[in-house]
């Protein structure tokens, strides 16, 4: 399909492109100030009434109206379409447009810079109203060039590389839109198979005498308005370290680094404020890493809260497993993979592996989700000694999104357990293992017990092969 006249610079079409591992980027742990959680949370009341505690949408729009200088946005699914699911949804995605929009109008020095994924042109079917309505108010818009990242689907990549990208494929048929009313090419199918993304949900911004950055789980997607989500906003160096990482997605596009422009207030900087917490940026492989090194320390009167959307890697399996072993007290909120957009999932991968940790002796229960996904992805440790460590951002604890396939930001906090931060986190997770209130937030494991061989080796066969959307 030829490119639209609109299209950005840096646009590339799949095949014939060298692939590319972006391995992972693994900053310095800085010591960070005005560190804030914010979580979204869905629930339902013993009526069927919705109700919803969200905080990370509103706070990043008002990060962009603090900006004079600089914005980096690099957001996963940014759109408006809703697939299958019906029903009240806020419009993420024109909020999200209207606020870069107003800034920029604004401000015309203002420097605007959304990265986002391909899934948001149906790859390459079409360039959505809103990215225009970014390029015409001067918002640079950058896709990220999937085919330089490492083929997630082995199989499927090499077909297309050795075969089908020589064929005259790309202007057949009409299909159905995967992710809206409509139809597309086959080519839309042909690029969605090599399962290849750009999952990452950043932003940085100035404000007024500083740089502010954050890492969330969430996306500007209407659809995904009622989703569980934790993302952590924070100032100081790190914020360097998250501009560098989004700079190596620039150089994959082709493009120039961003440096941070003087910010000029008039007056003196703000000394750093003394902190407890020391904050590292972590992309890709480098999560894996770290997040194996924390849980493997895990042991004899610790603590390990675990809230995931996918729960898949071999490697993290075990580690838990072992944590547990070691006597560490281990709890799982899952999950249960069975709605994606009004659509009816079939469980794996959370279900095979509850299965599989249950008989481990692990504590396993499953959020109580009404057409909403629990889509939260986050760690947190409290150790013996008095200490803790919180991992969470984009990543889902899966061999795409932790072997270095997909593009993935997380950041890890550590410091003394009884800091604020630590004990929100813990707060947020423990509301809803305990039900607190009366309030059905989790289910019991029973709910969605599926002690399956053969879904097993299902699972076990998808997340090795990488035939897997997880």
């Amino acid at each position: 399909m030829p490119a639209s006249p609109s299209e950005p610079r840096g646009f590339l079409a799949p095949g014939g492109v060298q692939e590319l591992q972006p391995g992972g980027f693994s900053g310095a742990d800085h010591p960070t100030r005005d560190l804030q959680v914010l979580t979204d949370l869905t629930w339902q009341d013993a009526t069927g009434r919705r109700h919803a505690d969200q905080t990370i949408f509103e706070a990043e729009l008002a990060m962009i109206r603090d900006a004079r200088r600089l914005i980096v946005a690099d957001q996963f699914l940014y759109n408006p379409w809703r697939g299958a699911a019906a029903g009240d949804f806020q419009p993420l995605c024109a909020a999200f447009t209207d606020a870069l929009v107003a800034q920029r109008r604004r401000y015309p020095a203002l420097r605007a810079v959304l990265i986002t994924d391909p899934v948001n042109t149906a790859y390459g079917a079409e360039w959505p109203p809103h990215l225009q309505q970014l390029q015409d108010a001067g918002v640079e818009v950058v896709l990220t060039p999937l085919k330089r990242l490492a083929d997630s689907n082995p199989a499927w990549s090499w077909l297309w590389r050795t075969l089908l990208r020589h064929l005259a494929l790309d202007g057949l048929g009409r299909f159905p839109h995967p992710f809206k009313p409509g139809r597309v090419r086959l080519a839309t199918y042909l690029r969605l198979l090599h399962f290849k993304a750009n999952h990452r949900k950043t932003l940085i911004v100035d404000a007024d005498d500083h740089w502010v950055g954050l890492v969330s789980s969430s996306n500007p997607h209407d659809a995904s308005c009622w989703h569980h989500n934790l993302a952590l906003r924070f100032k100081g160096a790190a914020v360097g370290d998250l501009l560098a990482s989004e700079n190596a997605v620039l150089a994959l596009a082709g493009r120039m680094p961003i440096v941070f422009p003087p910010l000029t207030t008039g007056r003196a900087p703000r000394a750093p404020a003394a902190s407890s917490l020391r904050l590292a940026v972590l992309t890709e492989t480098a999560i894996r890493e770290r997040l194996l090194v924390e849980l493997m320390r895990a042991g004899r009167g610790d603590r390990v809260a675990v809230a995931v959307f996918y729960l898949a890697h071999r490697g993290v399996i075990r580690a838990l497993i072992d944590a547990h072993r070691r006597g560490a007290g281990v709890r799982l909120l899952l999950d249960a993979n069975h709605d994606a957009f009004g659509r009816r999932k079939d469980g794996i991968p959370n279900r095979p592996v509850a299965w599989e940790l249950r008989r481990a002796g692990i504590a396993v229960r499953w959020f109580n989700t009404h057409g909403e996904q629990a889509h939260g992805k986050f760690v947190l440790i409290q150790r013996a000694d008095g200490s803790a460590c919180l991992v969470g951002g984009s990543a889902n604890f899966t061999r795409r999104n932790l072997d270095g396939f997909n593009l993935e930001t997380d950041v890890v906090v550590s410091g003394p357990a009884d800091h604020a931060a630590f004990r929100q986190v813990q707060a947020y997770f423990d509301r809803q293992w305990e039900n607190e209130g009366g309030t059905a937030f989790s289910l019991p494991y029973a709910a969605f017990a599926e002690p399956r061989p053969f879904k097993y080796l299902r699972y076990r066969l998808m997340e090795a092969s990488g035939w897997s959307t997880f």
